[in-house]
């Protein structure tokens, strides 16, 4: 006789394992990760800010430069993570908010790039000759990441059955994000007297 147990209908196991391509593209936003940080490590270890019009801020610009090393590096581990075929190390529900958190932080700041660039096309800031090409570009690198963050956190969440409130949570880590290294760290910075109060 069966116990009762071996009669209920199992849940499907969900597919836990990404496809090549979503791989692919997780080493890639880990390799953008990577690279990003490196452009701070190389900029700090020059004497560019030391010797430029902004001078008075060297010392804030090291501990910014060296925080957000540690925000991509960061960002770097949760794409390999995100991918790995291996034992998770993290809660499936925490790596999906943190791919979630990643994405719609990079999602805002483009959203803000192209608002400040349309408010320079109709001529609410500045004026549409401001924009270049070196401009295009940066906000052409960051339209690519959050959408290579958007397939990870997407497929992610899809692999592993994860409900809409991860991706909430994590979308909330967004502005929790920016306010840190925009608002509240320049803030401190000032109160420890590394940056010149505005």
């Amino acid at each position: 006789m069966s116990s009762p147990a071996t009669n209920l209908p199992r849940r499907p196991s969900p597919n836990v394992q990404p496809s090549p391509l979503v791989t692919a593209i997780g080493w890639l936003m880990a390799l953008w990760c990577v690279g990003f940080a490196a452009v701070n490590i190389v900029l700090e270890s020059t004497d560019y800010l030391a010797e430029s019009e902004y001078a008075d801020y060297a010392s804030a610009f090291t501990v910014m430069n060296w925080l957000v090393v540690g925000l991509k590096l960061l960002g770097a581990a949760v794409a390999l993570l995100s991918v790995t075929k291996r034992p998770p190390l993290l809660p499936p529900r925490l790596l999906g908010a943190l791919v979630w958190s990643v994405f719609a932080t990079l999602a805002v700041y483009v959203l803000g790039s192209m608002a400040q660039a349309l408010g320079m096309l109709v001529g609410l800031r500045g004026s549409a000759s401001q924009i270049d090409l070196a401009g295009v570009a940066y906000l052409i690198f960051f339209l690519t990441a959050a959408t290579g963050w958007g397939v990870l956190a997407v497929s992610y969440s899809a692999r592993h059955a994860l409900g809409w409130e991860t991706a909430v949570l994590g979308v909330l880590g967004a502005p929790i994000v920016l306010g840190l290294v925009l608002v509240a760290m320049p803030i401190l910075l000032a109160a420890l007297g590394l940056m010149p109060a505005s």
